[in-house]
């Protein structure tokens, strides 16, 4: 696991993802979502734009296959999952109350996440987009992913059908509140 931490840190600081959670000044609201009750929302925020994308197949292919700016790639998707949150060293469980509102999340999300991460694993960080969809694992993992988005989308009040926001939208909301 720490070599995938150290190869999926690496890829994002070179892409300029580098982003601390711990910046801005608090406000009551991102994009809707209420932050009274998360403490750790910017943690929170980074794993559902990551499970946001990892969870639209419409979206792979549109955005990610396309190779449009702005959305990264699913190594940069898994370093926002696992970044601050080392989901791929323990259960998210550990995070209910700060990132995770109730241990229905974060049963969800830990199931995205092995799915995921033994996915990246099989082909490598730094495997295309192309490889990852041709994966006999990619289907579940999505429907993993997509279950815990649609979850954590709707516990947050917010529309889990909308596209993706954008890495830089992500940052602006972050940052500003």
């Amino acid at each position: 696991m720490i070599g995938l931490r150290r190869t999926v840190r690496s890829t994002a600081v070179q892409q300029g993802s580098e982003n601390s959670s711990r910046r801005g000044r608090r406000s009551s609201t991102m994009g809707g979502m209420p932050l009274n009750d998360i403490p750790w929302w910017r943690w929170r925020s980074n794993v559902r734009s990551a499970l946001h994308m990892l969870s639209d197949p419409v979206f792979h292919q549109e955005y990610w296959l396309a190779g449009r700016e702005g959305y990264g790639d699913v190594t940069d998707a898994v370093y926002r999952l696992v970044e601050d949150t080392w989901l791929d060293n323990w259960s998210a469980e550990k995070y209910v109350g700060t990132i995770f509102r109730d241990s229905g999340e974060a049963a969800l999300v830990d199931v995205a996440v092995l799915r995921v991460l033994r996915i990246m694993h099989q082909v490598g960080p730094d495997a295309p987009i192309s490889v990852y969809l041709e994966h006999h694992g990619w289907p579940e993992a999505i429907r993993a992913a997509r279950e815990a988005h649609v979850r954590l989308a709707v516990n947050d009040g917010e529309d889990p059908d909308t596209v993706p926001r954008s890495l830089d939208v992500l940052r602006i909301l972050t940052r500003s509140a």
